[in-house]
């Protein structure tokens, strides 16, 4: 299982326009350029001129539809994938339209790769309070709400954009079922991560890396085994954290927080779960049984059935044991 942050990333559109500094330009060296941040608000302009391409359903289809293949070529089984709605229906992209885009990728994935994909709708957080009631209204409305949606976020920039502003929003998705996994404490202080837990009733955070500053709260995510979704890479290329020397997923698991490795924005960062993964090995010195627990510590983030979550530990169980005595 694997959770990931942001719309289907933009790696395989073909339709769009180019992004500004990037018009005529063939140099892979101008186009990592491109993608070279100097901080997280300059990650979200890039981010919005790459989201700028997504113009058409089929666009979106495209993209969810790859995203899956490319999971399941890193054996991905389940992921709940995180995308933001608002950020299509405000280019025009028809809400129904843009619904059975996905839906229709998300089955087609499952047959044909194998791989099971759910939804996380999620409040740009740039976009204002605007964009929290169009995604929350999307997200509850029977006639839109998808199959496969299964939890409601914030992503975005936080400085400047209080989580407690959210709550009315978060209180409707919660009451139409969806569980809460706001992005909190990845560029601001621990009192944003205790934020989204008072007022949004976070079951997840994401990121959630200023965590480390404030051994109270580590204390409480390990007592009531709250998840911080991880995402070492990304973390770098925002500047959230300096190094990965530095990275505080070593003093999480320290303190026994439940982690979970995550892949962010994949093409944008350069990176893909697997290579998470390896990170995350290298900084917490894991073994192959090591790695296995951080799978597991995924199914149990996750927001599968009971039933589903023992047949996948039980698959990583067998996958591991293989491994070993090959």
């Amino acid at each position: 299982m694997c959770t990931t942050s942001g719309p289907p990333p933009p790696h395989r559109l073909g339709a769009g326009r180019t992004p500004p500094r990037l018009q005529g330009s063939s140099d892979p060296e101008a186009v990592a350029d491109y993608f070279t941040f100097t901080d997280f608000a300059h990650f979200i302009e890039v981010y919005l001129s790459v989201v700028d391409l997504i113009r058409t359903p089929e666009d979106v289809r495209l993209l969810t539809y790859e995203v899956a293949r490319e999971l399941a070529r890193q054996q991905v089984r389940y992921a709940e994938l995180t995308l933001t709605p608002f950020s299509s229906t405000r280019r025009g992209i028809d809400a129904r339209a843009f619904m059975d885009a996905i839906e229709d990728a998300r089955k087609a994935a499952e047959t044909e790769f194998g791989t099971v994909l759910r939804w996380c709708f999620d409040i740009p957080g740039e976009a204002g309070l605007e964009s929290a009631e169009e995604t929350v209204r999307l997200a509850t409305d029977d006639r839109l709400r998808p199959e496969g949606l299964v939890s409601f976020g914030l992503g975005g920039p936080e400085i400047g954009v209080p989580r407690p502003q959210f709550k009315p929003y978060f209180d409707r998705a919660i009451a139409a079922g969806l569980h809460s996994v706001p992005h909190a404490g990845e560029t601001t202080g621990p009192e944003t991560v205790w934020d989204a837990l008072g007022a949004l009733s976070a079951e997840r955070i994401g990121h959630g890396t200023s965590s480390a500053r404030d051994p109270k709260l580590l204390q409480h995510l390990a007592e009531q085994r709250i998840p911080l979704e991880v995402c070492p890479t990304s973390n770098i290329a925002t500047r959230a954290v300096a190094s990965l020397d530095e990275h505080p997923v070593k003093e999480f698991t320290r303190a026994g927080v439940l982690v979970t490795i995550n892949s962010d924005d994949p093409p944008m960062f350069g990176t893909d779960l697997n290579n998470e993964y390896a990170v995350a090995a290298r900084l917490l010195e894991l073994d192959e049984r090591g790695l296995a627990g951080l799978a597991k510590n995924a199914v149990e983030a996750s927001f599968m059935d009971p039933a589903g979550k023992a047949r996948l530990a039980a698959e990583i169980d067998a996958y591991t044991s293989a491994w070993l005595t090959s």
